[in-house]
């Protein structure tokens, strides 16, 4: 079942704008592992330095075992890792199925 990934990114106050271009490289990372679905980041309104991530895998696996545990997962570590302070909250949702009783 599909699942979409969301990391709650807190950047260092100072660094967002070398965390977006940073991001724009890494960004094609993730996009070119296997069950990869689509991803948007997004900046928060009231706090500039707070991103949210969403990452749309077709599974759990894909995610904590395929990406995590690749090669590519350490490129995408020493590019942004650097960057959180704290290190972010990830979590995994699936959807929930709301069908009207009649």
């Amino acid at each position: 079942m599909a699942v979409l990934e969301i990391a709650h990114l807190d950047v260092i106050p100072a660094q967002t704008a070398a965390f977006e271009a940073a991001f724009a490289q890494a960004q094609a990372i993730i996009a070119g592992m296997p069950g990869y679905l689509g991803h948007e980041l997004q900046q928060c309104v009231e706090r500039p330095a707070h991103y949210a991530l969403l990452v749309r895998w077709d599974s759990l696996e894909a995610h904590t075992v395929g990406f995590r545990a690749s090669a590519q997962y350490q490129q995408w570590k020493a590019l942004l890792h650097h960057f959180y302070h704290p290190f972010p909250t990830v979590e995994h949702y699936q959807p929930v199925n709301l069908q009207r009783a009649e």
